[in-house]
């Protein structure tokens, strides 16, 4: 059977392999984002949902400026709490299933376990604690909801720390790199693929998902450069050092314990996603790909 999907977010980083991923399956995509709907508006919100009526919302729009929004506070919740309430509401006038994508950020990163989805969330920033308002309405509005965790998320078509290493490894002569923060990586391609298994099915709930497998932001940075250094494309130069957090402040506390365990997906008999590094070999032979095709 093929669906109506609505994919919000539909320009992001993610949004854009969701979206091709649904339409690989031969569903009916409504692609949005903020030109085509604005999800704090919740007339425009309401409207465009009835219009549709898409059989499921995947939710991929967020504010995600994590540092912005310790000062741009108002935004983050306009979009990120009320934005989700919007959707939900209207999904929810239509029978649509939703399903929301969240973030490791909500966690606090004291942990040195794996968090599991049923654990007390405890977010330390403005980011964080406006993603989990977001799921308390997805949670408390929707009859048919997934949440779907996720972190150290990189793919092709936006900005992410892959591409900023590969960048600063071709053009810079050293670089210093954390390496007190743990986390999993995660593909936008193996994220989507696993979101369409997942919204097709009637497994409700709270996911993690994230590539198989932790590293530190520099064991990442230098798995980076030593994969990247295969391909003849690429150029680099840079000396890696590693750092502390102390190194680099922020205004946004990061987690530095962020690996989620996969407790839901296992237990729904769901498939894991490949170990990170498989998924960073294919983003780069991606990325070239995309490169010599324009």
């Amino acid at each position: 059977m093929k669906y109506r999907v609505m994919v919000t977010g539909a320009a992001g980083q993610l949004g854009q392999d969701v979206v091709r991923t649904f339409q690989r399956e031969g569903h009916h995509v409504l692609a949005c984002d903020r030109d085509q709907m604005d999800i704090t508006d919740q007339q425009q919100c309401t409207q465009t949902i009835i219009s549709f009526k898409p059989h499921m919302i995947i939710h991929c729009a967020a504010y995600t400026a994590v540092d912005q929004a310790e000062t741009d506070v108002g935004t983050a919740y306009a979009v990120n709490a009320t934005g989700t309430r919007n959707i939900a509401v209207a999904a929810e006038k239509v029978k649509a299933k939703l399903l929301y994508i969240s973030t490791d950020y909500v966690f606090d990163g004291t942990s040195r376990v794996p968090y599991r989805e049923y654990d007390a969330t405890n977010p330390q920033s403005v980011y964080g604690r406006s993603k989990l308002a977001g799921e308390q309405l997805v949670q408390s509005l929707c009859s048919q909801w997934f949440i779907v965790r996720t972190s150290w998320v990189f793919g092709v078509h936006g900005h992410n720390f892959v591409k900023t290493m590969l960048e600063l490894l071709q053009n810079r002569p050293e670089l210093q790199v954390v390496q007190d923060q743990i986390g999993s990586p995660t593909y936008t391609v193996d994220l989507a693929n696993l979101v369409g298994v997942l919204a097709l099915s009637e497994k409700y709930g709270i996911y993690h998902v994230s590539n198989t497998g932790t590293c530190t932001w520099y064991e990442f940075a230098k798995a980076i450069a030593e994969e990247a250094g295969k391909h003849g494309d690429f150029h680099l130069k840079a000396t890696l050092i590693p750092c502390s957090t102390e190194k680099f402040p922020r205004p946004a506390p990061r987690p530095s314990y962020s690996v989620m365990d996969h407790l839901a997906l296992r237990t729904n008999r769901l498939p894991l996603l490949r170990p990170w590094r498989e998924a960073l070999v294919a983003f780069l032979q991606e990325l070239k790909d995309v490169q010599k095709n324009g």
